[in-house]
């Protein structure tokens, strides 16, 4: 395994590993988690923490049931005996309770203000690379005492990172959760990861080889270029099912398994230590012109397994048994293994190797027939299986894509139904009714004037005209107070009919008499006669 240089002028960004074809980050890995580890160890071990900043975030800190002023008053004025690790995890050991307990997340990392811990820069003459102080994005700062001064920060873009602090003693740390509920590491517990402890894991399952790598309640640390690298010097085909391994690619995948974490930890993640025929240093260049082959010429493919874009070598990592998904080893497309309308199901691929040479073609296309819904059910038994049911999800859905399904028709309805329909259809496609033109201010006058005038009018009308059933008690109580018999009162509008009739005969007959005044005494004469 080559030498460790733990020299801070070869310092690659590892700290947000891109997707080329989905543009996502990463998580930090074994290997990077190991390199904040070194440094931390470099800088902080044996130093007090003077001074800490917070900026409360209840994601980062309260996803974890921490808050930030918890996690300042736990940490401030307290010694950093130690660091240590397991897997994605890290941890300061204090020399009191409680100890802090972080996870980088897809995107968090760690800044030094006296080191560069990270990218790939010249650095000037104070030792770091010119990047602004305090860093975008940060969530805590230690101030250490002593020289010579150094200040280390937590960042994290994308809010994905968890802090949070333990109040237990640090030797029972990996008893207590979220600890617990992690595999072991592959090169702290390498003495637990044998052959046998692995055989016996991926026989308890079926699913796709890598989304049981990328388990972290299986082993801790793995990530996605790291599980990719695993397997191609392995030679295994990442979508083999787990159960179906021999004992010679059982004891394969575990020297792989073990060899290329040892590695990734004792570079610090640095890629320009690492050996020349790994994966690693090739995988990156997808959609560049000649970016998509290994230097001897072979093909590189990526596909998606576990709900992750996984780099293979098909050439290489050739199918030896049952996969999730077929992939062509000349244009390294993947291909359903599934049947589709007009299609003819493939035939399974067998090589000499072991018993899958004289397995049965028929059986084979069962076994890929039912791998979604076995494998699904299984990766919910484990506690950290969300990587593992994305895999079967991606594999669930081109199931039911390709699938042919005889759809028995729709029952008919009755007459009573059929217009009840037509009626709400022809509901929903009425037109929308006009709305009506706005009134301009000089016609909004206008109209409440108008309704002023027809209020009061009405409200006169209503104190001319008594109901009748007013009437007619107020003539029962004239009656009464008289002796006599009630006599029925006429209505009020009858009287005035009747006075205005009076009053037009008495006009007419003024009228007759003007006239008459207005003859001459010959005119009235010849008229009397």
């Amino acid at each position: 395994m080559p030498e460790v240089n733990t020299s801070p002028l070869l310092t690659p960004n590892w700290d947000l590993e891109v997707d080329f074809e989905t543009d996502k980050y990463y998580s930090a890995q074994i290997g990077e988690v190991a390199r904040i580890v070194h440094f931390l160890k470099e800088h902080a071990v044996g130093r007090k923490i003077a001074k800490v900043e917070i900026k409360d975030d209840e994601i980062v800190y309260g996803k974890a049931q921490c808050t930030a002023p918890k996690f300042k008053k736990g940490v401030e004025h307290k010694e950093i005996v130690d660091v240590k690790q397991q897997g994605k995890y890290f941890w300061l050991v204090l020399d009191s309770l409680p100890h802090p307990l972080m996870h980088f997340g897809m995107s968090g990392w760690m800044k030094f203000s006296n080191d560069d811990t990270a990218y790939y820069k010249p650095l000037n003459e104070k030792g770091i690379s010119g990047v602004e102080w305090p860093p975008k994005y940060w969530k805590f700062i230690l101030t250490l005492e002593g020289e010579p001064e150094c200040r280390i920060a937590f960042v994290d873009p994308r809010r994905l990172s968890r802090v949070r602090v333990v109040y237990v003693e640090a030797d029972m740390m990996r008893d207590t959760a979220p600890l617990k509920q992690n595999g072991p590491d592959p090169v702290i517990d390498h003495e637990i990861i044998t052959i046998d402890w692995l055989a016996d894991k991926l026989r308890k399952k079926r699913v796709p080889v890598k989304a049981l790598l990328l388990d972290q309640a299986c082993i801790s640390g793995i990530g996605n270029w790291v599980a990719d690298e695993i397997l191609y010097q392995a030679r295994i085909h990442p979508e083999q099912y787990s159960n179906t391994f021999t004992d010679s690619q059982v004891k394969a995948l575990h020297h792989s398994l073990v060899y290329v974490c040892a590695v990734a930890v004792e570079t610090l993640a640095d890629s320009s230590k690492f050996p020349d025929d790994w994966l690693m240093k090739y995988r990156w260049g997808k959609g560049k012109k000649g970016g998509d082959r290994l230097p001897s010429g072979e093909h590189i493919a990526h596909l998606k397994v576990g709900g992750r874009t996984s780099a293979i070598v098909p050439s290489v990592q050739i199918k030896n048994g049952p996969v999730a998904a077929d992939v062509d080893d000349d244009t390294g497309e993947q291909k359903s293994a599934l049947k589709t309308r007009g299609q003819r199901r493939p035939k399974a691929e067998t090589t000499g190797n072991g018993a899958n040479a004289e397995a049965n073609n028929d059986a084979v296309n069962a076994e890929s027939s039912k791998s979604g819904a076995m494998g699904q059910q299984e990766a919910r038994d484990d506690s950290n299986a969300e990587i593992i049911e994305a895999g079967i999800q991606d594999q669930s859905r081109k199931q039911q894509q390709n699938a042919v399904f005889k759809l028995s028709p729709p029952p008919k309805k009755s007459t009573r139904s059929r217009n009840k329909d037509k009626k709400e259809d022809s509901k929903e496609n009425k037109p929308a009714p006009i709305p009506p033109k706005p009134f301009t201010k000089a016609e909004a006058m206008k109209v409440t004037k108008q309704k002023a005038i027809r209020q009061k009018e009405e409200e006169r009308l209503a104190k001319e005209q008594p109901t009748e059933a007013k009437a007619v008690k107020n003539t029962k109580r004239k009656a009464k107070r008289k002796g006599g018999e009630p006599v029925e009162k006429q209505p009020k509008q009858a009287k005035q009919a009747k006075r205005t009739r009076e009053e037009d005969e008495d006009e007419d007959g003024n009228g007759n008499e003007n006239e008459n005044e207005d003859e001459t005494p010959k005119a009235k004469r010849v008229k009397a006669n």
